[in-house]
């Protein structure tokens, strides 16, 4: 039987690899020194599409694949994919939600604990040896009895709530789906969710729809004591205003797992002792990443079964 053509358009962990190989005729498309070429070669016969969320799949790319049927990402995130396109050819996608939920909810917390209790910028105060020569580092901020507003109230918005709930923080949020049965606060937009809060916390969906949602009213909104936490997509804050709000003091400090432009960071942002820096690993435990990965496996395989899948997302009407 011959196994079924998969483009992989970015490369997954080892295990994940070494089982794609071995059950699909597999088509490394970042390893291709001329992608266009490469593309033209194995255009149409490839099926199915395998991808994460930040590299999702160029328009380029699915217009070269003539007989797609189907797009599994590794991740959730949805906005690098065109799912209106993909609904219009009959392509299904699916994602990994769930079981990265946890871990994304535990960075968020983490950061912001980084942030207000400063716990970067102790560590390099001790080991630059200030401790012993200018005594304790100036004091910091305690995030019981504080307000979090979470923008973007779903999987991962919620359970950070629970996190934050534990610290006896005050959670609010704003979100146009609001969950059923939530006893927290909804605010009807941002601008009034920032205005309520002392932490601004962003774990809502990228896309069109949230670019530079979080720019220089919002954070001015937040005002010089509030923070920023950002662990869901870089495109969502607009970074020269964040870069602005921070070095005139228009907020107190920002945690970020997420930039625009990934790898690449503002240097400014480099630069500042209330900044906290993460390099997009929310989702990068060891556990969490096995089981996006057998998701991914899971997905291919049973599409490939009986035309169904484990997780699919709910694409456009069209």
């Amino acid at each position: 039987m011959n196994k079924p053509d998969l483009l992989i358009v970015a490369p997954m962990m080892p295990d994940v690899m070494t089982a794609l190989e071995r059950g699909f005729q597999t088509h490394r498309l970042w390893e291709a020194p001329d992608r266009a070429a490469f593309l033209n070669e194995v255009g149409a016969t490839v099926r199915g599409v395998a991808t994460n969320g930040g590299a999702g799949l160029p328009r380029e790319v699915m217009d070269a694949l003539s007989v797609l049927e189907v797009v599994v990402i590794y991740g959730v995130g949805l906005d690098a994919v065109d799912l209106a396109e993909c609904a219009r050819r009959g392509v299904v996608v699916s994602n990994t939600p769930d079981v990265l939920t946890a871990d994304v909810a535990d960075q968020g917390l983490g950061l912001l604990l980084a942030l207000a209790r400063r716990v970067a910028y102790g560590d390099r105060y001790v080991r630059a040896g200030h401790w012993s020569r200018q005594g304790e580092m100036p004091l910091t901020t305690r995030l019981g009895g504080k307000t979090a507003g979470i923008l973007g109230f779903g999987r991962v918005g919620q359970a950070l709530g629970r996190r934050l709930e534990a610290l006896d923080m005050t959670v609010a949020f704003t979100d146009p789906y609001p969950p059923a049965g939530t006893t927290h606060k909804s605010y009807p937009d941002l601008h009034s969710l920032a205005e309520a809060a002392d932490v601004l916390i962003v774990t809502a969906a990228g896309g069109s729809g949230t670019r530079g949602l979080v720019d220089s009213a919002v954070l001015e909104a937040l005002g010089p004591q509030g923070m920023l936490v950002n662990v869901s997509r870089g495109s969502i804050v607009n970074e020269g205003d964040l870069v602005f709000a921070l070095q005139n003091g228009k907020i107190a400090g920002a945690a970020l797992d997420v930039f625009a432009a990934e790898p690449s960071v503002p240097p400014e942002l480099l630069e500042m002792d209330n900044v906290v820096l993460a390099p997009h690993a929310a989702s990068g435990t060891l556990e969490t990443r096995g089981e996006m990965g057998q998701l991914v496996l899971d997905n291919l395989s049973q599409y490939f079964s009986d035309g169904t899948l484990k997780t699919p997302v709910r694409l456009p009407s069209v």
